[in-house]
């Protein structure tokens, strides 16, 4: 074996390609074809692809048809604490040891193919399925859709979450451009689901030209919430009063919604799930980074939120919840993203903001960032703090019996974060 521990082994990956992001399926699917040669995967799959709510409808779908009795493998990005949680059978991550091996199973077979560090997890991830003899696998597009790794393998269903402008530099700088990539998603005469009730053009077209079953919120499904139970229906089923998701915010039933669209396709494809696995898995789900809350005397909010549309629907929720205590922001962010259009939408809910700075060649500094947010929120409201580490702590410090620090950004801010709470990393056990 190359090497014998996963460390070793990740970081070798994330030197081989000459650079992290290289979209495309051909050499992905070289070293498939010779890794598996088979045209047929032995599992359903679902492929989840938009801007915001995908890790939420992976989470949903799996807590779901888990319940049901079904062996599920999830594989998604980016990871919080883990490696291994991005391949996940049976809910729990893969053991180190697992994806070694297969690590090396790829590394013999792709003689002078160069992967990307993403196109080698996803070909682990989807030989470990395959090994495990899983009945069901959810995949989650890393990036776009189209060219995105996880699109070499077909999906019996698609799924498309809320779409807006996020990774312009690589998909496109409108939605339409945006939702042309994640539609790549879908297949020659497969069902699709949109979780908007108004989907990109570009989405419908490709629905069309390929003859696709589109299944629409609002014109396919329905839902309707009311109090603390809601009701969903289709043209053949009708699921009432069922408990609300238990991941926080109300845009989760946009989520949701379109989850149990996909939870009805699937027994017409003659899986047995009946009402009790649904509302288990509805009660049951959990999420780590998305609006995960730490209580405490200052309440912790995790949220790796990142663009426009995913900060409007943290305000909001912030707003919900109280709107009369103190909110200390600890932010970091990537320097490709549209900062401003983070920030604006959560000017008016938080009340001081604790800036750091991000490492790697993708990381955006705490000064520049500082200066971009000073710029909307006002110098007297920002605070100059280098590191995740720095910011965490200092707001910790700044903050009274009942306030609250929001943690956000990137997955890499929840991360370092995290890393700082010992209830984070007591749930993990590391």
């Amino acid at each position: 074996m190359r090497f014998d521990s996963l460390s070793e082994w990740l970081a070798w990956q994330e030197t081989l390609h000459f650079t992290e992001v290289d979209p495309g399926l051909a050499r992905i699917g070289e070293v498939w074809q010779r890794l598996r040669n088979k045209a047929k995967l032995p599992f359903t799959v679902i492929t989840v692809a938009g801007t915001n709510g995908k890790g939420s409808s992976v989470a949903l779908l799996d807590s779901i048809l888990s319940a049901a009795g079904y062996k599920t493998g999830t594989y998604t990005s980016p990871h919080l604490l883990r490696y291994n949680e991005r391949i996940c059978v049976a809910g729990q991550p893969c053991s180190d040891n697992d994806i070694c091996q297969t690590f090396e199973r790829i590394d013999q077979v792709r003689q002078d193919v160069s992967l990307t560090y993403f196109e080698f997890a996803t070909l682990a991830a989807i030989d470990i399925f395959c090994q495990q003899d899983v009945d069901i696998v959810i995949l989650e597009v890393g990036m776009g859709g189209r060219l995105d790794a996880v699109n070499l393998f077909d999906a019996d269903i698609a799924l498309i979450t809320p779409i807006s402008l996020d990774h312009t530099a690589w998909l496109g700088n409108d939605r339409e451009q945006i939702s042309a990539e994640k539609a790549g998603i879908i297949r020659a005469e497969q069902a699709v689901v949109c979780s908007e009730s108004t989907p990109a053009a570009t989405v419908l077209d490709k629905a069309a030209r390929l003859n696709a079953n589109c299944f629409i919120a609002e014109q396919a499904y329905f839902s309707d919430i009311q109090a603390s139970i809601w009701h969903w229906h289709n043209a053949d089923y009708n699921w009432k009063n069922l408990p609300l998701p238990a991941l926080v915010g109300n845009y989760q039933l946009q989520n949701a919604a379109a989850v149990l669209q996909v939870i009805a396709l699937l027994k017409q494809y003659n899986f047995q799930i009946d009402l009790t696995a649904i509302k288990y898995g509805l009660q049951h789900v959990s999420l780590a980074g998305r609006f995960q809350v730490i209580e405490g005397t200052v309440k912790r909010i995790l949220d790796v939120t990142h663009n426009h549309q995913g900060a409007c629907n943290l305000a909001d929720l912030l707003g919900e919840l109280s709107d009369k205590v103190q909110t200390h922001a600890v932010l970091a962010m990537l320097k490709d993203k549209d900062i401003d259009a983070v920030i604006a939408p959560l000017k008016s809910v938080i009340n001081k903001w604790y800036i750091a700075g991000l490492d790697g060649s993708r990381g955006m500094t705490a000064a520049a960032l500082t200066e971009k947010v000073a710029t909307i929120v006002g110098s007297q409201k920002t605070i100059n703090c280098l590191t995740v580490k720095q910011a965490y702590q200092q707001a910790m410090v700044d903050s009274e019996q009942d306030d609250r620090v929001l943690i956000f950004g990137s997955f890499h801010t929840v991360e370092a974060a995290m890393r700082l709470i010992p209830e984070c990393l007591d749930k993990e056990k590391l």
